[in-house]
């Protein structure tokens, strides 16, 4: 995760403590702590996206019980855990959501939420803030028509703006999360127009990662990469000038920071783009399997939550620390020390310590090699040095 706020204009927030923070912990986040945790709490969903790599539906699973649940989050207690992402599926559809995610934050776990926002009333986002839940991500991926194209549900849109308006409302912090493809790319200024329309403080703009059915929707070409991180920059630029304060960050894709380097170096930015160095420096890029991991449905542990086919262990039948902690899985182990093992552009690139391969799962998809390079990479070979 990129904050382009906190590279261009050194605002700080909450997860940045954790993402610019120098660690020598394989482990997790940082020193003396453990890796924030994504816990697809259930495969149920009310919606049927296009690009899901959970592969959701109306379906029900053997999924972690709410005792389980408990032992699960006691485990992550122990680890020193930071954060736990409630995600789905949908992870409100689950009745005792209300219950785990208090009982996280009574364990001293940040619980926060990935949700469509389709089930948020009023009601429901008072809970959510009573509770405790630190930040509510609520995803669209366009406005209007578009967004129920992608979702699969006729409405959808209207209802998560409601769930939006609802925590906006109470005083719940509330981002949006939209997934850059190549069906949405031209909606890029007007989701900056909208989170300013609507009061939002927070967006993180994901790049495609090719899972689930995500295999299926067309990413956007290097060149539409590069043009989306200008209209990013130039409007994150521009919100800034105007006072407003919003936090915009960039998802799955570590060479967004080193583009934001690159693009002070063009501009004559000497001060900002020694800043933008020595945070790109402090982040270590990609970071599944050391700072963050995942826990999907029946328990089964991975690197993220995109790579549900790479299986550490199981939080019912070992503890989550212990699972992590391991050198016994060859990919698990590959990932804390991987860039030995990186292949193509990426070993040759010069800004392999800033970005650590990019995002592995999306290599894999492309190739059917784990560890060589990241198609989605858009500097230019000139940029890496390997011309």
């Amino acid at each position: 995760m990129i904050s382009v706020t906190k590279l261009l204009f050194a605002r700080d927030y909450y997860g940045d403590r954790l993402r610019y923070t120098r660690s020598h912990n394989k482990n997790g986040a940082a020193d003396g702590i453990g890796p924030v945790v994504v816990w697809n709490s259930t495969k149920t969903c009310n919606l049927r996206c296009r690009h899901c790599y959970m592969e959701s539906d109306g379906g029900r699973y053997d999924e972690l019980s709410t005792d389980e649940a408990k032992k699960f989050i006691d485990d992550l207690a122990e680890f020193k855990v930071p954060v736990l992402l409630f995600s789905g599926g949908e992870p409100l559809i689950r009745k005792d959501f209300f219950e785990l995610a208090e009982y996280a934050a009574s364990k001293g776990i940040r619980p926060t939420l990935s949700t469509n926002g389709t089930l948020i009333d009023r009601s429901v986002a008072r809970r959510i803030k009573e509770i405790g839940v630190g930040y509510v991500g609520i995803s669209l991926d366009g406005l209007s028509d578009i967004n129920d194209q992608f979702r699969g549900v006729e409405g959808a849109y209207e209802r998560a703006m409601h769930g939006i308006e609802n925590c906006v409302a109470v005083g719940q912090r509330v981002g949006l999360r939209f997934t850059i493809n190549r069906h949405n790319y031209e909606e890029l200024d007007r989701i900056f127009d909208f989170i300013e329309e609507k009061g939002i403080n927070r967006v993180c703009f994901y790049h495609l990662v090719y899972s689930g059915r995500g295999k299926t929707v067309e990413d956007i070409t290097p060149a539409e990469s590069r043009r989306a991180m200008d209209i990013i920059i130039e409007r994150t630029a521009d919100f800034e000038r105007r006072g407003l304060e919003k936090e915009i960050l960039t998802v799955d894709n570590h060479c967004d920071g080193i583009y934001l380097y690159l693009k002070a170096v063009e501009r004559g930015d000497v001060e900002g783009a020694e800043r933008i160095k020595k945070f790109i420096e402090l982040n270590d890029g990609n970071r599944s399997g050391i700072a963050f991991g995942e826990v999907d449905p029946i328990g089964n542990v991975h690197p993220d939550q995109f790579t549900q086919h790479h299986t550490f262990g199981n939080v019912r039948e070992q503890k989550f620390g212990d699972i992590w902690s391991s050198a016994d899985d060859p990919i698990l182990r590959g990932l804390k020390d991987r860039k030995p093992l990186l292949k193509g552009r990426c070993a040759r690139c010069r800004w392999l310590n800033n970005c650590n391969g990019n995002f592995r799962t999306r290599a894999e998809a492309v190739t059917g090699d784990y560890w060589q390079s990241d198609p989605a990479c858009y500097l230019t070979d000139r940029e890496i040095g390997s011309d």
